[in-house]
């Protein structure tokens, strides 16, 4: 987590975690591995990170920058979008990634609308082993209304009436969902993938960032057994949405109750980061994971898709191949690309 020498370390372990997760999802072993936690871990951390950014720029000028703002999306997030996008269209043109590409489909996605391509059109139409950029879409959906609300919340409340006012919103997308799968009987892929529907995951980082930040404003909790109760309810929490397998449960509450034991997750994870519960999140190795996850979540399932029409199959060699060729497309796309645009960010937008 970086602006203007902001860094949290752990919060890299925590990236390299949901990648992974997503990573083995889709390798194959999503019956045992939760690859949906991982993007919502992912969706979470945003909302943290980039929530705390806009308070402590708020709460040192007095206001938030829009430009700077949304600039820091573009070098952020476009390069490896839209080379990641590129690369799977050539190689789908190619004929090396089997396609039924249609034009309507892509500039869906070129347009960060994946996800209600999605749910209203034909998911076999869009770029291979592009759909996960639904999530993106949901991200560029939130934030660009969220520096708006945030600047009309921040001249009137402080940070925790905010936090309140968004726990509220939180509130209302549960109840949208319930509507939505109880009352209207919408499928699944509604639910999932929506942008009205998933925005929350996003909202519980953003009320953590307002709320006892870990960074801005941490508690000062010196009892190791209530630290210990609360992790172990989040973990129980946690192992309930993933054991229980109602269907109206998992499309209404199941993302509610996730983006609440993600809570005191992260929370312990940033302020006890040296105990060795936590310690592993620092390792270099996860740290580096952490860095180049962004791209290694756009070109997973391309390498894996890759590794598949080697093998044949999907087995522990596919797997093994496909984060093989992942790491290495993502580490050339960090040392080549993301590094030097967030170089090029700081010099023309400081």
């Amino acid at each position: 987590m970086s602006h203007k020498g902001f860094y949290i370390h752990s919060l890299d372990g925590l990236r390299a975690i949901a990648v992974l997760l997503v990573f083995a999802g889709h390798a194959g072993f999503g019956h045992i591995v939760p690859g949906g936690l991982g993007v919502t871990i992912f969706f979470f951390l945003s909302g943290f990170l980039i929530t705390t950014l806009m308070r402590r720029e708020f709460e040192q000028t007095g206001t938030l920058s829009f430009s700077k703002f949304y600039m820091r999306r573009v070098y952020r997030i476009l390069p490896p979008f839209y080379l990641v996008f590129a690369l799977v269209i050539i190689l789908a043109l190619a004929g090396v990634l089997q396609n039924n590409m249609t034009w309507d489909a892509l500039v869906a996605q070129a347009l960060q609308m994946t996800n209600y391509y999605l749910i209203f059109g034909n998911p076999e139409h869009t770029a291979p082993g592009l759909t996960v950029l639904w999530s993106l879409s949901v991200e560029e959906h939130f934030y660009l209304l969220f520096p708006l609300a945030f600047t009309l919340m921040a001249v009137r409340f402080n940070p925790s009436r905010m936090a309140a006012i968004i726990a509220l919103f939180c509130v209302l997308v549960l109840l949208w969902r319930v509507y939505l799968v109880v009352g209207q009987g919408v499928p699944q892929v509604r639910t999932y993938y929506a942008t009205d529907t998933r925005i929350d995951s996003i909202m519980f980082g953003c009320i953590m960032a307002l709320w006892h930040n870990p960074v801005v404003d941490p508690l000062v909790i010196k009892s190791k057994a209530l630290i210990l109760s609360l992790l172990a309810g989040a973990g129980a929490i946690m192992l309930f949405c993933l054991l229980y397998r109602d269907p109206a449960f998992r499309e209404t509450a199941r993302y509610s109750l996730q983006g609440v034991a993600l809570f005191p997750v992260f929370y312990f994870a940033i302020t006890k980061s040296d105990w060795q519960l936590f310690s592993w999140l620092n390792w270099g190795v996860m740290r580096y994971l952490g860095k180049v996850s962004y791209t290694a979540y756009l070109i997973h399932p391309t390498a894996i898709a890759l590794a598949v029409s080697f093998f044949h199959s999907e087995s522990i060699p596919v797997m093994l191949v496909g984060l093989a060729l992942t790491l290495g497309f993502s580490s050339l796309m960090y040392h080549f690309v993301e590094r030097h645009m967030s170089a090029l960010r700081a010099k023309l937008h400081p």
